[in-house]
């Protein structure tokens, strides 16, 4: 079990098309034109998902100010990011990559260590495409706490 990708700043973001907690699909490049930041996360309402969750939430008008979107990705089914969405009052998509491929596109699929133990599982990683759809920033196995803040200080972004 090895990590098969690891995408790099500069590289151009895979594209993809997902459906998001509203049902509709969402695809990476018909945001461009506008820098978007992808970020991917483990399980829709468990503690630290929702404590990064709310964190882009509430940073969310500053990003938007800055020109962002935000788009969370999760191996969650529709349904269970429609239920998050709402219990947490988010304001941006949360798209579902049931089959893993969009995962595995950017390398968040992949081996972890948790308790000594080593599997496969969702490398919580956060992605800033720009305008044009290249990488700008990737961060793999971020923290959930603080890292909002931690990447509006690295792009710039004032509160």
């Amino acid at each position: 079990m090895t990590e098969t990708v690891r995408l790099e700043p500069g590289q151009m973001a895979p594209d993809f098309t997902l459906p998001s907690d509203t049902g509709e699909m969402v695809t990476l490049s018909a945001f461009r034109g506008h820098p978007v930041i992808l970020y991917f996360y483990p399980a829709a309402m468990t503690p630290g998902c929702t404590t990064q969750a709310c964190d882009f939430r509430d940073s969310l008008s500053s990003l938007k100010a800055a020109g962002y979107q935000v788009l969370g990705i999760s191996k969650d089914p529709v349904a269970k990011l429609a239920k998050f969405r709402a219990r947490d009052s988010l304001t941006f998509p949360l798209l579902s990559d049931t089959d893993l491929t969009v995962h595995r596109l950017y390398g968040t699929w992949a081996e972890r260590k948790l308790y000594g133990r080593t599997s496969l599982g969702v490398l919580r990683s956060t992605f800033v495409v720009d305008a044009s759809g290249a990488l700008v920033l990737a961060k793999y196995r971020v923290r959930a706490k603080g890292h909002v803040a931690l990447l509006r200080r690295e792009l710039g972004i004032d509160s």
